[in-house]
């Protein structure tokens, strides 16, 4: 313990800046993915078939590899397509790797949140929508309204597991060279010549963020049940 307490004030620095890159990336990620999700989900359901291909392919080749693989192709591809991003460091954070991770992470969530989502909607009792037509409401209109929000609320729990998933996964992007806390942790690891203590140190951080983010969706979940049974 003592070891692991000297660690973390010599390297305080290092820690907070990987801690602050691996809870940013994450929140990032978890953000842009679901938008990203929801859009895949909507156009799966859509009539025009052609849309709703595109979206299933989507869906099965970004489920279909790995996410280190992901992470690579957008590193490496995003120049070769001509998107230079610029290059600078703030607060420690290198701008166009973090960018790349959080693009990476994006596209990996978004293909797991719309097959989440649409589980969701498609488990909404089909009178439901037939209520809010016969209300006078357009299809669009009840989708948004009435069915989303209502799938969006059984949704919860795995779009949590989901969003816990994707703080341990934020973990890859170190293999690019964002500084990350597994970046830290290989960099205290090479420094302290301490091959074991760093990477518990680093694994208490983790936990803090997963353990925080599942007390917070539980809270939004009993919150949701409770208006629910109003």
């Amino acid at each position: 313990m003592t070891t692991l307490w000297m660690l973390a004030v010599k390297y305080r620095y290092l820690l907070w800046v990987g801690f602050k890159v691996t809870f940013l990336v994450s929140i990032f990620a978890i953000l842009l993915g679901f938008i990203l999700g929801v859009l895949v989900c909507f156009l799966r359901l859509s009539k025009n078939r052609i849309l709703s291909k595109i979206a299933f392919v989507y869906v099965e080749i970004i489920r279909g590899t790995p996410i280190l693989l992901q992470i690579a192709m957008v590193y490496y591809g995003l120049p070769m397509l001509g998107i230079d991003i610029p290059t600078f460091t703030v607060g420690g954070i290198q701008f166009d790797r973090f960018t790349c991770g959080v693009v990476a992470l994006m596209i990996n969530s978004s293909a797991y949140i719309s097959e989440i989502i649409q589980g969701g909607i498609l488990s909404i009792d089909a009178g439901q929508e037939e209520a809010a037509l016969s209300l006078g409401y357009t299809k669009a209109q009840a989708m948004l309204s009435i069915i989303f929000p209502a799938a969006l609320k059984n949704s919860i729990p795995a779009l949590g597991n989901n969003f816990v998933t994707l703080f341990k996964s934020s973990a890859q992007v170190s293999t690019i060279g964002l500084a990350d806390l597994m970046y830290t942790a290989n960099l205290i690891r090479g420094n302290s010549f301490m091959p074991f203590a760093p990477l518990v140190l680093v694994a208490i951080l983790y936990l803090i963020m997963t353990l925080s983010m599942s007390a917070i969706l539980r809270k939004i979940e009993s919150r949701m049940k409770i208006s629910s049974s109003k």
